[in-house]
């Protein structure tokens, strides 16, 4: 299926969890610094166990350091 990923569309699995995806694109399986959201709303870490629909867009946000 096809979903916007930080404005880029791309094409995943069915049934791909938004855990899934972050740990696939950021290497990361901890929600430590980052924050999705799809179509708009924030999806809080414990609700990360919800599969994606098709056409959703979702944004990954992670936290950088710096000063």
């Amino acid at each position: 299926m096809k979903v916007t990923i930080n404005n880029e569309v791309r094409e995943v699995p069915d049934e791909l969890t938004v855990a899934q995806l972050v740990a696939a694109d950021t290497g990361q399986s901890e929600p430590a610094g980052i924050a999705v959201a799809i179509n708009g709303k924030v999806v809080p870490a414990s609700q990360w166990d919800r599969s994606l629909e098709a056409s959703d867009f979702v944004d990954i946000l992670t936290a950088v350091q710096g000063g």
